[in-house]
């Protein structure tokens, strides 16, 4: 069983009792409001420079773009270098950009060429930074607590993404400058935060950057069919169940709502989302682990076919919150099982590869919805989904029984 940074006994069940657990948790918070603000107003700016839709395109691609293509070397670096350091140096980078950002903008030096720029500088550090974060977590706080400090983690990151916006759009009235210099606040604050933690990372020898070092993630995965059965199916349920991109058509010409309906269903998954991670913060999930997930999972399928057929907003916003509260589930037990199995000198290149599998996920499951929709409209596209979710489910407790018949969280061969 490995020691915890906040040097606590394993019995200590609570993670208020775990110092350097809550610094975390304040640091990603804050990293994470940061970066919900400056997500709008990089938005609205170029909008409003350009009166382009491509250009708000560019802004999701130059941040996918160093997210995929680096995540494997990222992987290595957060296992090679003391990882605290690694999340550090990123936040300040992200702390600094954003400062160029707030002072081009006082100044009115900015050409969107030169905000994109900046923001694939950003979308750098987020590469390195994601993983480093993952593989960061377990060694703060005793094996026991990590599911609960897990689903408390991203209970801070969808308080974030409910309200960081709303605040970034309300400071956007005094101009993009302002929410800029509170969003690098906000980093340097993490930043500082981060220097302060204390851990105890236990010495394993630095591997040399051969390509099968930086691969060896993928390799592992191969091996573990608890993993891999984890992260794949949630891969293929994110891919198919991809509901949230087609929000715009459903809020206007199904339910027949305006922007304000349409802002409510944005917020509706997250919304179940930090409920159900609030609950599990202060439950443990104990047994039959891999029916739970699988459950869960298909859960996720049906809330996505019971919004597909609502015609009424108030019970597609339920379908949406359910929806929301059993993706958090299903990502809180594959982000435990993945940790847990994983030894901790492998953390971070295991984190990478969960990071591809995460990010190609969300971006081509977007692109799968919107052709879907334009292939057989809507309605049609998100029912294919929801029942595509459910065939995954019953696919992969097929292919995947060690999953199927997991009991516990806590892995088998502890680190």
């Amino acid at each position: 069983m490995p020691s915890n940074a906040a040097g606590q006994d394993i019995t200590n069940n609570s993670l208020l009792r775990q110092p350097a657990f809550l610094q975390f948790w304040f640091a990603r918070g804050a990293s994470g409001f940061a970066f919900q603000m400056l997500s709008v107003a990089v938005g609205w700016q170029i909008y409003s420079m350009t009166h382009r839709a491509f250009d708000l395109g560019m802004i999701g691609l130059v941040q996918f773009i160093p997210s995929i293509t680096l995540a494997l070397v990222a992987g290595h670096v957060a296992d090679r270098y003391e990882r605290k350091r690694v999340v550090l140096i990123c936040q300040l980078i992200e702390g600094l950009a954003v400062g160029m950002l707030a002072i081009g903008s006082y100044l009115h030096w900015f050409h969107e060429t030169a905000i994109l720029t900046l923001i694939f500088v950003i979308g750098v550090a987020k590469a390195f930074e994601f993983p480093t974060l993952q593989a960061l977590l377990p060694r703060l706080v005793p094996i026991a607590l990590y599911p609960r400090a897990m689903a408390a983690s991203s209970s801070a990151m969808q308080s974030a993404m409910i309200i960081g916006p709303a605040l970034g759009g309300f400071l956007y009235v005094a101009g993009p400058g302002v929410v800029y210099s509170v969003s690098g606040l906000l980093f340097l604050t993490a930043s500082f935060l981060m220097w302060r933690l204390k851990t105890d990372r236990p010495r394993v020898p630095r591997e040399p950057a051969t390509l099968r070092s930086v691969f060896a993630g993928i390799t592992f995965i191969r091996h573990r069919p608890v993993v891999l059965g984890a992260i794949s199916m949630d891969l293929f349920a994110v891919l198919l169940g991809g509901a949230t991109a087609l929000l715009p058509i459903f809020a206007r010409d199904i339910l027949h709502t305006g922007p304000w309906g349409l802002g409510l269903l944005r917020a509706a998954p997250a919304v179940g989302a930090l409920a159900m991670g609030v609950w599990l913060a202060h439950r443990q999930l104990k047994r039959r682990i891999g029916q739970v997930m699988f459950v869960s999972v298909a859960g996720f399928g049906l809330a996505t076919i019971i919004f597909a057929l609502s015609r009424s907003f108030w019970l597609s916003m339920l379908a949406l919150i359910s929806l929301g509260a059993l993706d958090m589930i299903s990502m809180v037990i594959r982000s435990a099982l993945v940790q847990l199995e994983t030894p901790d000198e492998m953390r971070g290149r295991v984190s990478a590869v969960n990071a591809i599998f995460i990010n190609t996920s969300n971006q081509l499951g977007e692109f799968e919805s919107g052709v879907t929709a334009s292939w057989f409209g809507a309605v049609p596209a998100t029912l294919i989904g929801g029942i595509g979710t459910l065939v995954v489910v019953g696919l992969w407790m097929w292919w995947f029984p060690a999953l199927r018949h997991r009991q516990q969280l806590e892995s088998a061969n502890p680190s």
